[in-house]
């Protein structure tokens, strides 16, 4: 599952270090090739609302596998497209995995493990997320240099198959169980002022990160000016300080969940606007970058234990809209900061980033003042 994680954020992802040759390839614009992200988020959106209910009575093991092989003809049709049309149909259909997998995640490790092994489990599965965020980036800017992009994309294609056998051989049958009547309506969740507001302020967050990050390659190329070994070493240095991140925010969170919530966006602003006075040097961009990688990435953990902390008697359904909201958020996001870096310049994608971002953090702060309140006793 760990390995199944991997190459699906790696397959999500890998058009971030790819954008300039592929929209030189397919003849679009660098803002155009940026919706092939938005598009699986769209995709996304729609397999983790509906998943569930299309595919109510199919074994989950059954199910996994076959989102896993989807993943695999995702890569050789994005690898293989002739045209711009093609490319999308190739990153809808990775949508479609990306929300499938991760609405059933949970609920997979539910089955696999004893109840106490649950977050462990949780922990193995982002273990795959983690290593992708540091090393999917670098290595398909790496992979695009020698290979060209379409070689760099039909990469996964192995490395999807080989997680297909490794699940078939190793996953237990697990056949549907129908005991979650909540599951029918991911919604209701919404009647709670603090759930409504915390899932606003994770979907400004997402939208604000992925205005900007969609579009980093092309800023680094064209105001940083850097080559593609630079590059490289860029977004490795993004992806490791990620990882660093998502090691050390168990530790920030203990001392105050929603105070991390309200600061990492804070930052993220920050970071956001710096850049654009100090884009032409490269030393304050990698530090400042290495500072976005830091806290993007362990963001989502903030997130989930909000969560469990949240609706610990309904986190599946919890679980279920935030992947549709973050899915969206990433979609409206890197629409956003295409339109406004093919039309006005990156200073106007860096600009609403910054914006969102602080939105986040206003929610995130409304969020814990709701949850006080709903929490305090009442006379």
């Amino acid at each position: 599952m760990s390995l199944c994680v991997f190459a699906l954020i790696a397959s999500e992802f890998m058009p971030v270090s790819l954008l300039t040759p592929m929209a030189t390839d397919l003849q679009v614009t660098e803002g155009m090739a940026g919706q092939g992200i938005a598009i699986s988020g769209v995709f996304a959106v729609a397999a983790s609302l509906s998943i569930s209910t299309v595919a109510r009575a199919m074994n989950r093991k059954t199910l996994l596998l076959a989102l896993t092989a989807l993943m695999a003809v995702s890569g050789a049709v994005v690898a293989a497209a002739p045209n711009f049309l093609t490319y999308m149909a190739g990153r809808a259909l990775i949508g479609v995995v990306i929300g499938g997998f991760w609405s059933m995640s949970a609920a997979t490790a539910m089955r696999l493990v004893p109840v106490h092994q649950v977050p462990r489990a949780l922990a193995v599965f982002n273990g795959g997320n983690a290593l992708a965020t540091v090393i999917a980036a670098p290595l398909g800017s790496y992979l695009g240099a020698v290979m060209g992009w379409r070689g760099a994309f039909f990469c996964l294609v192995p490395v999807a198959l080989i997680a297909l056998v490794w699940q078939w051989i190793s996953l237990p049958s697990m056949q549907s169980q129908d005991h979650a009547p909540s599951s029918g309506n991911v919604f209701s969740v919404l009647k709670c002022r603090p759930v409504a507001l915390g899932m606003a302020a994770c979907g400004a967050f997402f939208m604000g990160q992925f205005a900007l990050f969609t579009y980093v390659r092309p800023f680094l190329e064209t105001v940083t000016r850097v080559q593609a070994g630079a590059l490289s070493l860029i977004l490795l240095v993004i992806g490791v300080a990620g990882f660093i991140g998502t090691a050390l925010i168990g530790l920030t969170l203990k001392r105050g969940l929603y105070g991390t919530l309200i600061a990492i966006p804070l930052l993220m602003a920050a970071v956001a606007l710096m850049l654009i006075p100090f884009g032409a040097w490269m030393a304050p961009v990698v530090v400042l970058l290495g500072l976005w990688g830091l806290m993007a990435t362990s963001a989502p953990v903030g997130w989930w234990s909000w969560i469990a902390e949240t609706m610990p008697r309904n986190a599946e359904a919890g679980g279920g809209l935030m992947v549709a909201v973050i899915q969206l958020a990433i979609a409206f996001g890197s629409t956003l900061g295409g339109l406004l870096f093919d039309s006005i310049g990156y200073r106007s994608t860096f600009i609403a980033s910054a914006a969102v971002l602080l939105l986040a953090a206003s929610l995130a702060f409304l969020t814990s003042r709701a949850r006080a309140s709903a929490s305090a006793p009442h006379a």
